[in-house]
């Protein structure tokens, strides 16, 4: 069997491992499951008819900003479970068996993107649920969600790479505070950036979150609210989320595996 073959077989083992866990404790799927469609009934039902979007419905608005926030939220889940792993040995435990060297970190990342994936299913059925409708043909379906996948995997990367930096846990969700939180909240998530004062309009507006969730709503055909003068990468908001997500990739995963490398020798 070849090093590819023998890689791809012990990854699976392993994101088996990861997901078994969730069938012994099902209440880890909570923050893919339940929360993303708690954020959808209450902004859908509370501020649905008191904020008005240029060009459609609030609620049409409201589901791809929802769909980037729970992606990016992903990320908290990676670097937990790989904090704990290296916190605990068993990282260690897994180098002194025959198998591939990369096979944990392989594995560990398909399991997360399962989750992430079941979280897009969950907010898909609940958008359609609350009137949220994909507007464009099917070629440009694809590329939404395409691209969401593709944050995801991004976000996992993200994630994973403050899961070997990070000493505990602990300290994983506090450093994932601080980045999903500014990132998604200063940003057109919820509500137009028009409405901001001019400095945070500006960070809004060159916000790697911005500009995937205005491209998903662009290529779902829903409104994106985007006002007269806007920068580049609100214009341009496909293009924008594209290199976003290619150049934080390019960042994150050498990144890990560096500090992966270094954790796991010796």
């Amino acid at each position: 069997m070849s090093s590819l073959a023998y890689l791809v077989s012990d990854s699976l083992v392993l994101a088996r491992r990861n997901l078994a866990h969730v069938r012994q404790i099902p209440e880890k799927l909570l923050d893919v499951t339940l929360q993303p469609v708690m954020f959808v009934l209450l902004f859908s039902f509370v501020f649905g008819r008191v904020i008005h979007v240029p060009g459609g419905s609030y609620r049409e608005y409201l589901i791809g900003g929802i769909l980037v926030q729970t992606v990016a939220f992903g990320l908290m889940g990676p670097g937990v479970s790989m904090a704990t792993d290296l916190g605990e040995g068993i990282v260690d435990r897994f180098r002194s068996l025959p198998m591939s060297r990369n096979a944990y970190l392989v594995g560990h990342l398909v399991a997360e993107f399962a989750a992430s994936a079941l979280a897009i299913t969950v907010l898909t059925v609940s958008g359609l649920i609350v009137g949220w409708r994909i507007h464009t043909d099917v070629p440009h379906a694809v590329a939404g969600f395409a691209l969401l996948f593709l944050f995801a995997f991004t976000m996992l990367w993200v994630g994973t790479l403050i899961g070997v930096i990070a000493r505990s846990p602990d300290a994983v969700q506090g450093f994932a505070f601080l980045i999903v939180f500014p990132l998604t909240f200063l940003a057109n998530t919820f509500v137009p950036a028009d409405g901001l004062p001019p400095a945070l309009r500006t960070l809004s507006n060159w916000n790697p979150v911005s500009a995937v969730v205005a491209a998903v709503r662009t290529l779902f055909g829903n409104p994106v609210a985007t006002p007269e003068g806007a920068p580049w990468p609100m214009v341009h908001p496909v293009a924008a989320a594209l290199i976003w997500s290619v150049a934080l990739l390019g960042l994150a995963v050498p990144l890990t595996l560096r500090r992966f490398r270094a954790r796991t020798t010796g």
